[in-house]
């Protein structure tokens, strides 16, 4: 190789690089502005979702299950009306993440569909109340109808409707797990 090409090829790295440091301080300066926001935000919409899920609850207090999840024990004027556990399971277009509320009774209060990434007009209508709401007041191992259990299946969007029964069932014997 000539030095004159030895030089450009030098100069050209040397301006990719600058470039690529540029761009990675400006990514890291807006990441740390904007960090302490993400994370309020985040925690604003658990702690709203946990008030849809167990509505009864006036405050909730964060525990720790002995296998490290981590739960909220719900409140009403300082005693416990129920939990509220964060699980997931695999669905069609990838893990579905579920809040369930949990009453005293071991029955379910509500659900709230956290993380979901289904198909279209087809396993997204698991955020639909219709199919949400067969969950409340059930307890014990669920199962959706085309495995003989009552929970109804989405139409076309049997492996979501699995998935979020999976989900709640995994809330309910964790339940089981605390409260004994």
């Amino acid at each position: 190789m000539k030095g004159k090409d030895i030089a450009s090829i030098v100069k050209t790295a040397l301006s990719l690089f600058l470039i690529c440091a540029v761009a990675a301080a400006a990514l890291a300066y807006v990441n740390s502005v904007t960090a302490p926001t993400i994370a309020s935000n985040s925690a604003a919409a658990a702690d709203k979702a946990r008030g849809e899920v167990l509505p009864e609850a006036d405050s909730f207090e964060e525990k720790t299950a002995p296998d490290g999840t981590v739960y909220y024990v719900a409140l009403k004027d300082g005693e416990t009306v129920g939990c509220v556990f964060t699980t997931s399971a695999k669905g069609y277009g990838g893990d579905v993440e579920i809040m369930t509320g949990v009453n005293a009774d071991g029955a379910v209060a509500g659900i709230s569909i956290l993380t979901i990434n289904e198909t279209p007009g087809l396993g997204m209508n698991a955020k639909k109340d219709a199919f949400k709401d067969q969950f409340k007041g059930r307890s014990g191992e669920l199962a959706v109808n085309k495995d003989g259990g009552e929970i109804v299946a989405i139409t076309s969007a049997t492996v979501t409707s699995r998935a979020v029964t999976s989900a709640v069932n995994q809330a309910l014997a964790l339940y089981e797990s605390v409260a004994a």
